[in-house]
């Protein structure tokens, strides 16, 4: 069955990324159309055109530089600054006096902002702190003092990055916990996956050699001795957990990386999707009986397989715990909006709190082979037992999450 590597990652920044890009090469078109509707009223008109196409030629060729925080470099950030302030302090040498004086625009006009958020999206709140004190005292200088204007404009560019680089920090932070917590969460799927597989082989044949070579006696009571002391390390080892924490990414660029798993895809020759009636109907036997409906009961392939899975454990519980000569009943029901099957016996049913006692003691059959497969596949699996009565267990797959299985 041929298998692809399913990598997840999400990047809450990422937008505000491509929000800067829009807002950079707007700005940069901004400026240059501020000084065209005032050009006339310049005394050196040709110093801010010469600065103004250095601008434009420098926010096109540095679009892939705010792509993203890993292409957004140090030495860049450092370069698009000094950009900034250069057009900041050469307005006094391109702009008239009384337009200055008056609360002209400087040359970059709000086109230094998006260098400044730049800082704030690359290293937080301090750097963007970092880089407004720089375009404050570059403001400072071009009006000559710290007027109302130039106070409130500085103001403002410093709040705004400064609030941008703390709401950029707490995402960073909550991402990382979320994804954490979904690697967890994949990491525990796989393992009670894998538990289940070892439970429904391994764990079955140890049992059944220790049972044997018990009832046996002799060089076979020793070897069902050694098969239960090794089965009892075997679920010690699946109750424990069998994966390692895989490593999550905290590369800015990229996002956090939730999860990294083997998916397998139907091979070539296999359906998309199965009758469990088909599945089930191999368990039908003198003490089986088994219910189905007259259309065919289809679900989705690794579902069908799953579910069926989960049956074939319920009936091993009942060869195990009734004995070889109770009687169990399959009914499988097919409903608009999920699948029923129902699993009954006449054996002398579950003592209250024996369950909790088996997990307790590392045998997970119910809680991994059954419920855990139901849960997988977006279900549930009720288990009712009445001691003297048998043991009921239901079994309900819901037909929109049915896809969800391994």
């Amino acid at each position: 069955m041929a298998k692809r590597e399913r990598v997840v990652r999400m990047s809450v920044e990422q937008p505000l990324w491509r929000a800067l890009t829009a807002y950079r090469l707007l700005t940069a078109g901004y400026a240059v159309l501020l000084f065209v509707s005032a050009y006339r009223q310049f005394v050196r008109p040709w110093v801010a055109v010469a600065y103004l196409a250095v601008l434009v030629v420098w926010t096109l060729a540095t679009l892939p530089k705010v792509a993203g925080a890993a292409a957004c470099t140090k030495r860049f950030l450092g370069a698009d600054l000094t950009v900034a302030m250069v057009g900041i302090l050469l307005t006094p040498v391109a702009d008239s006096a009384r337009r200055i004086a008056e609360g002209g625009p400087t040359l970059p006009s709000i086109w230094t902002a998006g260098s400044v958020l730049a800082f704030a999206l690359k290293g937080g709140w301090r750097w963007a702190c970092f880089a407004s004190t720089f375009v404050a005292v570059a403001n400072v200088v071009q009006r000559g003092a710290p007027t109302r204007d130039t106070v409130h404009n500085v103001l403002l560019v410093w709040v705004a990055s400064i609030a941008i680089g703390y709401v950029v920090e707490v995402a960073r932070a909550s991402e990382n916990t979320l994804a954490r917590a979904l690697e967890i969460e994949a990491a525990t799927r796989e393992r009670e996956r894998l538990a289940r597989d070892i439970h429904d082989g391994v764990l079955q044949v140890l049992a059944m050699v220790q049972r044997r070579g018990t009832a046996l006696g002799g060089e076979a009571a020793e070897l069902g001795r050694m098969a239960g002391e090794q089965e009892v390390a075997l679920r010690t080892l699946v109750s424990s957990g069998l994966l390692p924490a895989s490593r999550v990414s905290r590369d800015a660029a990229q996002g956090a990386l939730v999860s990294a798993e083997e998916v397998e895809e139907p091979g070539a020759d296999e359906p998309a999707e199965l009758d469990l009636r088909a599945l089930l109907a191999p368990h039908a036997g003198s003490r089986v009986s088994f219910a189905e409906p007259g259309a065919p009961v289809v679900l989705p392939a690794p579902a069908a397989r799953e579910l069926a899975a989960a049956v074939s454990a319920a009936l091993d519980n009942v060869r195990r715990h009734a004995g070889e000569t109770a009687r169990a009943w399959i009914l499988v029901e097919d409903w608009t909006d999920e699948v029923i099957v129902t699993v009954r016996d006449d054996g002398p049913g579950i003592p209250e709190g024996r369950l909790v006692q088996a997990e307790g003691e590392g045998r997970m059959g119910v809680a991994l082979s059954i419920r855990g497969r139901l849960r997988d596949l977006g279900g549930t699996a009720d288990l009712v037992s009445v001691p003297g009565q048998g043991t009921e267990v239901e079994l309900k797959v819901p037909r929109n999450g049915a896809g969800a299985g391994r």
